[in-house]
């Protein structure tokens, strides 16, 4: 079991910044991600890790404004986003798939992670 637990989210003013960080209950390799859900949407992947993260990938709505990373000392995933806009309104949670390959990883999606956070929510105003 791997218990996960988001922080950071909050309130900002569109071109500002935030920084969520996801706290994991022990140390685990496999992928790491980021997804988000505004009201009335599904569930949407932000940014993928892998490993001791030196593979990622993001959504094509985030590339160059956000960068997600991991930190296997404080067993903790982080992502940092900059810019944001009012469409990046929403709960963002982070995921955990223990053992998944790196090929996978990088096309996961929602059913591919056993473990999630409760969330933090992240509005921003225009």
């Amino acid at each position: 079991q791997v218990q996960l637990a988001e922080s950071g989210g909050g309130s900002v003013q569109a071109g500002g910044s935030l920084r969520l960080s996801c706290a994991a209950s022990r140390s685990t390799y496999g992928c790491w991600a980021w997804f988000r859900q505004a009201p009335g949407l599904e569930r949407e992947r932000v940014a993928v890790i892998y490993g001791n993260g030196g593979t990622t990938a993001y959504a094509d709505s985030v590339k160059g404004r956000s960068t997600i990373s991991l930190d296997n000392a404080k067993i903790s995933l982080y992502l940092q986003m900059n810019n944001l806009k009012p469409e990046h309104t929403a709960m963002y949670y982070c995921a955990a798939r223990p053992g998944f390959g790196v090929s996978g990883c990088l096309s996961a999606g929602v059913q591919n992670f056993n473990y999630w956070g409760q969330g933090t929510q992240v509005t921003v105003s225009s």
